[in-house]
C-alpha cells in the first residue's frame, strides 16, 4: 500500500494529463521507486489511479525496458549494445561486467547492490560504448574506467 503522500501526487499528475494513459509512466515510475520495482500490488494501485485494467497497466510495463517486473539491485547497469556500441566493442565490455560481477544479463550481483541489463540504444553513440547505472550515464568505457565508476556507485548507494 503506498502513502497517503505519495497517493495524492499521483492523483495529481494523473488528473493534470489530458488523458489517463499520458500519466501511466510517471505513475509506474513513481510506484516502482517507491517499492524497488512494479510490483503486482502496484501495477494494481496504478490501473485505479489509472482508470485502466491492471491488463493494460501490464501492458504498458512490459513495453518499456526501464520499467522492471521483477525484483532488481539497488542500481540497475543498463549497457548499451546497439550498433555504435557494438561498433565500438561492447561485447567485450558487457562480457567484462558480467565478469567482474558474478552474473549474467538479467542478472543481480550476490549482495544486491546490481542488476545487468543490456538495452537497445542510450542515445550516446558518440561516446560508445556506453552504460548507465542507477539513471547515470557514462562513456568512453574502458575496464579501468568500469572499476572506478562501480566503487563510486557502490559509495553512493
Amino acid at each position: 500500500m503506498i502513502p497517503e503522500t505519495l497517493k495524492t501526487s499521483l492523483q495529481a499528475r494523473v488528473a493534470s494529463a489530458i488523458t489517463a494513459r499520458e500519466a501511466a509512466v510517471d505513475v509506474m515510475k513513481e510506484l516502482q521507486a517507491h517499492y524497488g520495482w512494479l510490483t503486482d500490488e502496484a501495477v494494481e494501485e496504478a490501473a485505479a489511479l489509472l482508470g485502466l485494467s491492471p491488463l493494460q497497466v501490464e501492458e504498458l510495463a512490459t513495453f518499456y525496458e526501464m520499467i522492471y517486473r521483477r525484483p532488481v539491485g539497488k542500481k540497475v547497469i543498463h549497457v548499451c549494445d546497439s550498433i555504435s556500441c557494438w561498433c565500438a566493442d561492447c561485447d567485450k565490455l558487457i562480457q567484462y561486467l558480467k565478469d567482474k560481477l558474478g552474473v549474467g544479463l538479467g542478472g543481480t550481483t550476490a549482495d544486491g547492490m546490481f542488476t545487468l541489463v543490456p538495452c537497445c540504444c542510450m542515445g550516446m553513440c558518440g561516446d560508445s560504448p556506453a552504460m548507465s547505472v542507477g539513471g547515470t550515464p557514462y562513456g568512453r568505457l574502458t575496464p579501468e574506467l568500469v572499476d572506478e565508476i562501480l566503487e563510486m556507485e557502490r559509495k553512493k548507494a
